[in-house]
């Protein structure tokens, strides 16, 4: 009798728009991320963002992958707290037609942003920058900030290189990222190969960003932003949270439905070990450490 293999195919979670948006929901509620970079854009960008406006009478602003806009907001308040004077021109770039909607609906309820024109684009970064080839513009950012969203091109190492061009003088590009020594940088040296099998899902960090720039001869500082998760949920077979969690941590839809016994387990073992996670209170808390890097003008 001969032996059936079974054929395991996992889907990438970017592919479903709406099932995303329930996973990332959960993981903002079981996380302190939005925390962490709220207490890094008001302690640490200030000062960053010290000379962007000096001899300007207007900025420019570029975000790439805005999401909802919550902290592109945050981080308007601030930079309008540095330079009151100056009206800002905000160039949103975000492919999810939902994430926008919500963006735009957050900017109707804000009665104090009449300092900042926006101008919506609902494409990819990589859609972006073919357009703004296209139209040969040679207009310059102040600002760019790139949060969480480099895992989702296709080439990294380019896509910074094409922003920072794009800087004036003064000007500051901001990445976030998890951090190589978080509990997701674990889980992509080891499962690298399984969980980012297609061309827009990289099992990239920080880590592996200021290697790029090292390698390229380009300056940048980085700071850590220390951020924890409670994934115990993950661990209760068939709970729908764990499962829409999981989804999240691996960015594969249904994961523990589609992924092959051996992977699963595997990936549940190492979110629980100790490189990745502590245990407290009866309670799984995974190392969701970020670390943001700030990029200036090319020389």
């Amino acid at each position: 009798m001969s032996k059936v293999t079974m054929a395991y195919f996992l889907n990438s979670l970017v592919n479903n728009d709406s099932r995303y948006l329930m996973c990332f929901q959960l993981f903002l509620e079981r996380s302190s991320e939005h925390q962490c970079m709220k207490d890094f854009i008001h302690q640490q960008l200030p000062h960053i963002l010290d000379s962007v406006g000096d001899g300007k009478s207007d900025l420019n602003v570029i975000g790439v992958g805005s999401g909802a806009g919550e902290i592109d907001l945050e981080m308007l308040s601030v930079l309008h707290q540095k330079h009151p004077g100056l009206m800002v021109d905000m160039e949103v770039v975000e492919p999810s037609s939902l994430q926008l909607h919500s963006y735009r609906d957050l900017v109707s309820k804000k009665p104090d942003l009449d300092y900042v024109t926006f101008t919506w684009n609902e494409m990819t970064s990589s859609e972006f920058e073919e357009r703004w080839k296209l139209k040969r513009s040679t207009k310059k950012a102040d600002f760019i900030h790139m949060i969480e969203m480099l895992y989702f091109v296709k080439d990294p190492g380019a896509t910074i290189s094409f922003f920072q061009s794009l800087l004036n003088k003064n000007g500051k590009l901001l990445i976030i990222l998890a951090s190589g020594e978080s509990g997701w940088g674990k889980v992509c040296q080891s499962y690298k190969d399984q969980l980012c099998c297609t061309d827009i899902i990289q099992c990239v960090t920080t880590g592996d960003i200021k290697s790029i720039l090292s390698t390229k001869g380009v300056n940048f500082h980085s700071y850590e932003l220390p951020s924890q998760m409670d994934i115990s949920e993950c661990f209760i077979e068939g709970d729908e949270k764990g499962e829409l969690l999981l989804d999240f941590l691996t960015q594969v839809q249904d994961f523990s439905k589609t992924a092959s016994p051996e992977l699963k387990d595997g990936v549940l073992d190492l979110l629980r070990h100790p490189d990745c996670s502590v245990q407290s209170n009866g309670k799984v808390i995974f190392n969701n450490t970020l670390e943001a890097i700030v990029i200036a003008q090319l020389n």
